[in-house]
């Protein structure tokens, strides 16, 4: 691919300071601005090589040709409109979790059609620009939404992106993407909060947990790390989805509670039967479950 271009990362967290990383290492590329409104996160992502230069946000769109939108889906809307005001022929990505609202937002805009809305399918649990590592993406799936709404030379420049940094690509819809990313991605974080809520609330004495806390106990938790600022606006943003969700998951939790509370063996063998399918459908080697029907693979240009 064409090296000689010139990068701007709006956000440099985990996301965007990782593929910045990717960027200028992996690909390449000739030059990678920083743009964030956080001075302090400009300061340590040039300390640490993820960008070459710290510059404003309506310079870092005039001279990129890539503009990539790394902030939590709150600010996104606002801010792609911001973007599209300002560019010509530049090609402009997000990277958020959520895309009905930010979809909605830009749809009328006159250069709707070079915003590519995108979701890679990866993270940690933590957040920053010194949370930004190098193969973050390798082997992950990147979710390219509503893609027919967008110019054909801007979707296949970013799928030449995506795939030189060795993700795989498959295409879905606004309203699927909220929807199975509240049941699939979403819900992890909210269990993984409430483990944590319900740990700290009955268990007072901390050495207690460090002694008890074994690997299931942690990998389940992990994700309580995850910051506020990223995803309580997901949360909110993808309010609808995300009550269907923990409604279904609370229904669950109360079978699971009636079960032991009755003694019934029976149920809960084949609660936990049930929920060993999923482990199937994972089959470990799976990047992600997003390979529902709505998923395509091969979307028709």
């Amino acid at each position: 691919m064409n090296t000689n271009l010139t990068v701007a990362i709006v956000g440099v967290g985990l996301i965007g300071g990782s593929l910045a990383l990717e960027f200028k290492h992996r690909l390449g590329i000739k030059k990678v601005y920083g743009i964030d409104k956080d001075p302090q996160n400009l300061r340590k992502a040039l300390e640490l090589g993820l960008v070459d230069e710290a510059v404003s946000l309506d310079r870092g769109v005039r001279d990129s040709d890539l503009i990539v939108l790394s902030v939590p889906v709150d600010a996104l809307p606002q801010l792609a409109l911001e973007v599209l005001d300002m560019v010509d022929n530049q090609v402009v990505i997000d990277v958020g979790s959520t895309k009905v609202t930010l979809i909605k937002a830009i749809k009328n805009h006159p250069r709707r059609k070079r915003f590519v809305a995108t979701h890679p399918m990866a993270g940690t649990e933590y957040s920053g620009p010194k949370a930004a590592m190098i193969g973050l993406f390798t082997g992950k799936k990147v979710l390219v939404v509503d893609a027919q709404d967008t110019d054909r030379d801007a979707l296949s420049f970013v799928k030449e992106i995506y795939r030189a940094i060795g993700m795989n690509i498959s295409y879905i819809d606004s309203d699927s993407h909220d929807l199975h990313a509240a049941y699939v991605s979403h819900i992890s974080h909210i269990s993984s909060f409430v483990l944590a809520l319900t740990v700290l609330d009955k268990e007072q004495d901390e050495n207690n947990i460090l002694d008890m806390a074994g690997g299931g106990f942690r990998s389940t938790v992990r994700l309580a790390n995850s910051a506020a600022s990223m995803w309580t606006p997901i949360f909110l943003q993808n309010r609808d989805n995300m009550l269907d969700v923990l409604d279904a998951y609370i229904d669950n939790m109360l079978a699971f509670r009636q079960a032991i509370a009755s003694g019934n063996k029976k149920d809960l063998n084949i609660l936990i039967h049930r929920a060993n399918m999923i482990y199937e459908i994972l089959n470990i080697t799976q990047p992600n479950i997003l390979t529902t029907k709505t998923l395509s693979h091969e979307w028709k240009e």
